[in-house]
């Protein structure tokens, strides 16, 4: 967790963004570090949690993430969590809970609200589904990695 403080330190003094920060270790070797660089990248999805995802994908030449474990200094939102579940990473460890990411101004609160169908932020509507699923059949016939 000591180096995920220092991660979201470098990022706040250099105005990256918001103090998160995150490593992603694997046999207790750090092989992926982030910060949060929204306000750097001018990017919604650069959360420290996707930045180390980004960077342990990259230096372990993989996608699958499995056998990491990632320590974040604060609870991840939903984008963070979907691409934690995406990368298989099965265990977290956070510092500052859901709470305390409010109490300082993060919205992370609105976005559970949505999933857990209390808040009505987004509309999401069926279009075009014949030519979609076209484009499935299309896929599942060739014989492409899945992940």
């Amino acid at each position: 967790m000591k180096e995920a403080l220092s991660e979201a330190y470098n990022g706040i003094e250099n105005r990256h963004g918001g103090p998160f920060g995150t490593v992603i270790v694997k046999d207790g070797k750090i092989v992926g570090k982030g910060h949060n660089k929204v306000l750097l990248k001018r990017d919604p999805t650069c959360h420290g949690e996707m930045e180390a995802i980004r960077d342990a994908c990259k230096n372990l030449d993989t996608f699958d993430l499995s056998g990491c474990e990632l320590y974040t200094t604060a609870e991840p939102c939903p984008m963070c969590l979907g691409a934690i579940l995406w990368a298989n990473i099965k265990k977290v460890y956070f510092g500052c809970t859901q709470k305390d990411t409010a109490e300082i101004g993060f919205r992370d609160e609105q976005f559970y609200d949505y999933l857990h169908g209390k808040a009505d932020i987004l509309t999401l509507s069926e279009c075009e589904r014949a030519e979609c699923l076209k484009l499935f059949s299309d896929y599942s016939e060739k014989n492409i990695q899945r992940y």
